[in-house]
């Protein structure tokens, strides 16, 4: 009885223990995701705007659902849009709605994310990808709260809170004229900023231990043990696809191996080959690099390796392939 009992406190340790490693469906307990979790406690209770920036794979999205799941709003709909992805017309009728005959192809009525998320949440994603003529327009359905489908001269009252993302940098957007500072402001009433996970090594081993559970679970195996050379590896690699980047390399673990264990060679090779820099004996730190020649950098990097692939360059660098060839532009890549 006592050894039951005893199991019984253990069990219960654990799973509080587990509790301190998360909030809600989020995976974290490093001080910059404590701050997260306590502004998300906040606005989660109010309707205010939100714009959440971060890296591509820091799980943006998940904060967003996380808003919308911890306040009154979570019996309402959630509705999500990626606007990096659509061509502007398409954009326009996903954002607005359209009437039957109002361009090629619009055979039904379609009452458009706004409508469909009345009373909830609006996710939208990738704003700063949204065009100059299609910024006007979302301006005046927040600040009049109602939308005009296309082919439709009648406005419909919508009420829904709107939470956005970038992996941009918004503010330069807003500077060059490419994104409307009074769009911006009508957004920016509540930021938060998703760090990458190289800045909150802390969070990788919970996260490791969340999908391994997981993925045992998809594989219907008994959950797999990291050997201490390969989670040297995982916590010493610099996670440039972030948390979708590690999700991908355990279940890779999962799918190529029946062994108990995860070792070094069950881990894709760039996790094995390259390490987070190290900082130098004498403390100096590396010369900074302009984030536009890192990013250029990085363009050449994903062409090279998917050789010339633009779909496959635009996968590896977590973008559409429109947006991969404005960048290459940008930078007097070719085409």
């Amino acid at each position: 009885m006592r050894l039951l009992t005893l199991r019984r406190e253990v069990t219960q340790l654990k799973r509080q223990l587990r509790q301190y490693d998360r909030y809600g469906e989020i995976i974290g307990k490093s001080p910059r995701m404590r701050e997260i979790y306590a502004i998300i406690d906040a606005v989660s209770q109010n309707k205010s705007n939100v714009l959440i920036s971060g890296e591509n794979g820091t799980g943006k999205e998940l904060v967003a659902r996380t808003i919308h799941n911890k306040g009154p709003l979570a019996v309402r709909p959630f509705m999500a849009i990626n606007c990096g992805a659509l061509s502007e017309t398409l954009l326009e009728s996903q954002l607005f709605g359209h009437r039957k005959g109002s361009f090629t192809g619009a055979i039904d009525d379609h009452e458009g994310v706004f409508l469909a998320a009345d009373g909830g949440t609006l996710f939208l994603d990738e704003i700063v990808e949204i065009p100059p003529r299609l910024q006007v327009k979302f301006l005046r359905a927040i600040q009049e709260k109602e939308v005009t489908p296309l082919g439709s001269t009648r406005p419909i009252r919508v009420d829904v809170r709107l939470i956005a993302a970038t992996n941009r940098d918004i503010e330069e957007a807003v500077r060059d004229g490419s994104f409307r500072s009074d769009l911006f402001y009508r957004l920016n009433v509540v930021a938060i900023h998703v760090p990458p996970l190289r800045e909150r090594r802390e969070d990788i081993l919970p996260l490791i231990e969340h999908f391994i559970a997981e993925f045992s679970g998809v594989y219907g195996i008994e959950a797999k043990r990291v050997t201490p050379e390969a989670r040297q590896c995982l916590m010493e690699y610099g996670w440039p696809g972030n948390i979708r980047e590690l999700q991908n390399a355990i279940e890779r673990a999962f799918a190529l191996s029946a062994e108990p264990e995860i070792t070094p060679r069950d881990l894709p090779p760039a996790i094995t080959t390259r390490r987070a820099p190290d900082v130098p004996a004498n403390g100096a730190l590396p010369e900074p690099v302009p984030m536009e020649e890192l990013e250029r950098r990085n363009i050449v990097a994903a062409l090279q390796r998917s050789g010339g692939n633009k779909n496959e360059a635009a996968r590896l660098l977590g973008i559409d392939r429109q947006r991969l060839y404005r960048k290459m532009e940008k930078y007097g890549l070719g085409s």
